[in-house]
């Protein structure tokens, strides 16, 4: 089956709920610790930088309404898919004004689109939401949107898939180390429970991964970080991201990039030198 929302949650689509959250200093001043920035502490209102407002809201799911995978049981907002394995497959994201340091917030998060498509371990549930961060004075300061696809266990015996080499050369290159500290200080800093990035065993035993999965918004923000470090005049004004494969703590990875003339390309590469993540991002110089 392929094409849009299926007959069984399609009229979960349109559904919305709201969050409220807090732009604060020490959160922002913890991920520049984790990642070992030399930025200066932040201090009320300071810009966040692009990629920053996840620690800005923290989903308060009573322990015991989370799911076998740590996540928040479906059923509730998100649709009961009948797949247990959840991936983030992408955004958009457009940044139409700062948030700042100090700054009340809201997001509203819409459930825009749901489709169904045929994949090799059976059927893959595409979920597509709308979030919008509103500013303390109503403004819309980040607008994403995000698709998780929900698929079933891999097969043992099926061949890997190809990987895809990087994208261009690269001029701009980090390299990451994904220690269990980082993903738990991420997952500790947006509350995210989810049980990929911290259960060895649960990971290998249950989901079929070879190790721990760096947080895809985490590698996201990593290559923004790459970015905002090489182009620290610029201004960021949208970025279309593309999920390509996973990324495990078994093997240091490495974010890339490369200036074009429409804005700039960038991308991260597993340890095993597969694509893993691409992005096109528009600034404002």
């Amino acid at each position: 089956m392929n094409g849009t929302a299926s007959g069984d949650f399609g009229d979960w689509v349109g559904r919305s709920v709201a969050e409220d959250g807090l732009a604060t200093a020490q959160a922002a001043n913890c991920f520049a610790a984790t990642l070992d920035q030399e930025d200066p502490p932040f201090r009320d209102g300071d810009p966040l930088p692009p990629g920053w407002h996840y620690f800005c809201f923290h989903e308060a799911v009573p322990l015991a309404l989370t799911g076998v995978d740590g996540h928040a049981e479906k059923g509730d907002f998100t649709p009961p898919f009948p797949a247990e394995r959840r991936m983030w497959a992408g955004s958009k994201m457009q940044f139409q004004d700062p948030i700042r340091i100090g700054e009340k917030l809201r997001k509203v998060i819409t459930i825009s689109d749901i489709s169904v498509k045929d994949g090799k371990t059976g059927p893959l549930h595409f979920i597509t939401t709308t979030e919008d961060v509103l500013g303390e004075d109503g403004r819309l300061t980040t607008r994403e949107e995000r698709t998780r696809v929900y698929r079933g266990a891999p097969d043992p015996d099926a061949p890997p898939p190809r990987p895809r080499p990087a994208p261009v050369e690269a001029v701009w290159s980090h390299t990451v180390h994904p220690s269990s500290v980082l993903l738990f200080r991420y997952s500790a800093l947006t509350m995210n429970s989810h049980r990929i990035h911290y259960d060895r065993d649960y990971v290998r035993e249950v989901e079929g991964h070879p190790g721990l999965l760096v947080h895809g918004p985490l590698t996201m923000t990593l290559m923004l970080e790459l970015f905002r470090r090489e182009m620290p005049d610029a201004t960021l004004t949208s970025m279309d991201l593309r999920a390509v494969a996973p990324i495990y703590d078994i093997a240091d990875f490495s974010v890339h990039g490369a200036p074009r003339d429409d804005g700039c390309l960038l991308w991260a590469m597993t340890g095993a030198g597969a694509l893993a993540m691409t992005a096109e991002v528009t600034h404002t110089a």
